[in-house]
């Protein structure tokens, strides 16, 4: 499907790998609409950037942010006295859940930083990978058409082959039978 639009290889390595880096930035909440406005404003290919956007999903947001935080820790060290905020998955959606975690804006700052090194090695990574998968798959679809021309060439020319003396035989013996008939 991301081989039929009009966009080069580049262009659409390029959109993934932007996904890839919003997927694994800290700006949580704001992915999709970030891609998405950066996919409209710089015209790449929307379909390419949401499918590295969608890295980051429900099933890997929490080890993506783990490594982040633990990354970003080991740069700039863990504060001291940090104690996430004990909830539930219902109590995502209430007011105090949000300011309790504000108030450990502290412990955010490694999160941030870390998801920011994984973004930036991700993308980097991402690129050539998608760049080469893109050119590769597109080499190979090339390559089967012409086989599948060429094969369509060699069934038809051994079809004329074999059917060939088999039809002027055929011919040979009806002309045959048509003047011993006269």
């Amino acid at each position: 499907r991301l081989l039929a639009l009009d966009d080069t290889p580049e262009r659409i390595a390029l959109a993934f790998a932007l996904g890839v880096f919003l997927a694994f930035s800290p700006l949580v909440g704001l992915h999709t609409v970030l891609g998405l406005a950066i996919a409209f404003l710089f015209r790449l290919n929307r379909v390419a950037l949401l499918i590295g956007l969608f890295v980051n999903n429900p099933w890997t947001l929490v080890p993506i942010y783990v490594a982040g935080g633990y990354i970003g820790g080991l740069i700039l060290g863990y504060p001291a006295q940090t104690a996430v905020p004990d909830f539930g998955w219902s109590e995502l959606w209430k007011t105090q859940f949000w300011v309790e975690l504000g108030r450990q804006w502290r412990l955010l700052i490694p999160v941030a930083l870390g998801s920011f090194i994984l973004s930036v090695f991700f993308a980097i990574l991402s690129y050539p990978l998608a760049l080469y998968l893109l050119t590769f798959s597109a080499f190979r679809m090339r390559v089967e058409r012409r086989l599948v021309v060429s094969r369509g060439r060699f069934v038809a020319a051994l079809a004329l082959l074999l059917l060939l003396p088999f039809a002027t035989t055929v011919s040979a013996l009806v002309a045959l039978a048509l003047v011993a008939a006269v």
